[in-house]
């Protein structure tokens, strides 16, 4: 306690560290934060060297389960400038995908309804979404789920945790920024 009476508060660091190919509405129901009109449409930048511009109109769709992971890679990459929705079901995600239509996909490997690789398997089968790129995410970093992520098409497989800087790496790579 201060001597005017006031107490102490002591802060607490926080830092967000997520545990889970081509180039913000409020949360409904089951989690998505889609809203009723969809993205934003994608184009040029506005300005040369514009880059947070030019990534506010690209689209990351993030299809996790685990809503502090979700809003982690969410605030992360807003952050950074990009339109970031959030889907948390596998039952439904590939409607989703397809609704969105993003310039980069973050999609967990396990998640409720459905996993994360067959969603990815059917995806690369899909004539308009079989180029997007896809950051395959997974609590389990063993080397069998690595490989058969990238077998099946994952752009880039990365095991939780991983740090923020990564995370952005990885999208600036994928989303062409």
């Amino acid at each position: 306690m201060h001597a005017d009476g006031r107490s102490r508060r002591r802060a607490v660091p926080v830092t967000l560290i997520a545990s889970s190919h081509a180039p913000g509405h409020a949360p409904g129901p089951d989690g998505d934060n889609a809203g009723p009109g969809g993205p934003a449409p994608v184009g040029a930048r506005d300005a040369p060297g514009d880059e947070t511009q030019a990534r506010a109109r690209q689209v990351v769709l993030v299809i996790e389960d685990e809503p502090n992971i979700a809003e982690a890679i969410r605030f992360i990459l807003s952050r950074d400038g990009w339109q970031v929705l959030t889907h948390g079901e596998g039952r439904d995600a590939l409607a989703r995908i397809e609704a969105i239509a993003p310039q980069l996909l973050i999609l967990d490997v396990m998640l409720p309804g459905r996993s994360g690789i067959d969603i990815l398997q059917e995806l690369r089968g899909h004539e308009r979404l079989r180029d997007l790129p896809v950051i395959m995410l997974t609590a389990k970093g063993q080397a069998i789920d690595r490989e058969t992520a990238l077998r099946h098409g994952a752009s880039l497989f990365m095991s939780k945790p991983f740090s923020n800087a990564d995370l952005l790496a990885a999208a600036r790579r994928f989303a062409g920024s």
